[in-house]
């Protein structure tokens, strides 16, 4: 990666641990939230994905809690109808949808793995409504692997830097896994999420006060505060 003359080489264990302590007055992005609060299981890391997709975390993680408040676990939840679940998981984005989605990954997870989904991306991919991001994040808060999980916030972050350069969340999963060090593989998602919704963001990003501006290149950057 190029270095711009008037900006330091980028360091990334150093500029994520400012992150850290940066982002420690926001709220924990929502699949390591509800981990902390108990919800850590394969199958409900995984569901609780599938709610926040194109959904904000302020909707999606109390949305999430009154699910398995409800229903904790893929026996219960096997058990609701989908209107129950949609009625529970309203108003997520394509909620409707969202409903099924859920009964049919309960109802798969009983009749192939008793309930207890395991730590393989194929099989959590091979849910309808289940990509890479939800699939990566399920494996790395639930069962500790080593993987990227890449947002919108990731992509948008990681290219403003100018650590990677692409166009698309798919592109960057890939090229992160060729440049980022395997320590920092979960890690990245959990600090980039809110670093990106409250520093970071998307219109006029705070740069005069991010910790890592003097390693940034601040691709793309019109304007900002």
């Amino acid at each position: 990666m190029a270095q711009s003359p008037s900006k330091q080489p980028f360091d990334i264990g150093v500029a994520l641990d400012r992150i850290a302590e940066a982002v420690q007055p926001y709220p924990k992005a929502a699949m390591f939230e509800l981990a902390e609060r108990g919800f850590a299981s394969p199958f409900q890391q995984l569901v609780a994905c599938v709610i926040s997709v194109r959904t904000r975390d302020e909707e999606s993680l109390p949305l999430s809690i009154r699910l398995f408040d409800a229903a904790p676990t893929a026996e219960a939840i096997a058990a609701l109808t989908p209107d129950q679940i949609d009625a529970l998981i309203t108003p997520s984005t394509f909620h409707e949808r969202k409903a099924r989605q859920i009964h049919a990954i309960a109802q798969r997870a009983v009749a192939e793995f008793g309930g207890a989904l395991p730590c393989d991306a194929e099989v959590m991919r091979s849910f309808a409504g289940v990509g890479p991001k939800c699939a990566h994040l399920a494996l790395g808060v639930a069962c500790g692997e080593a993987v990227i999980s890449v947002d919108i916030h990731v992509h948008r972050v990681t290219n403003r830097w100018g650590y990677v350069r692409t166009t698309t969340p798919e592109q960057t999963m890939l090229a992160l896994e060729e440049t980022l060090p395997q320590p920092y593989w979960i890690r990245i998602n959990e600090l980039l999420v809110p670093f990106g919704k409250h520093v970071c963001t998307g219109v006029r990003p705070k740069c005069s006060t991010c910790p890592v501006l003097a390693m940034c290149r601040q691709v793309g950057v019109t304007s900002h505060r």
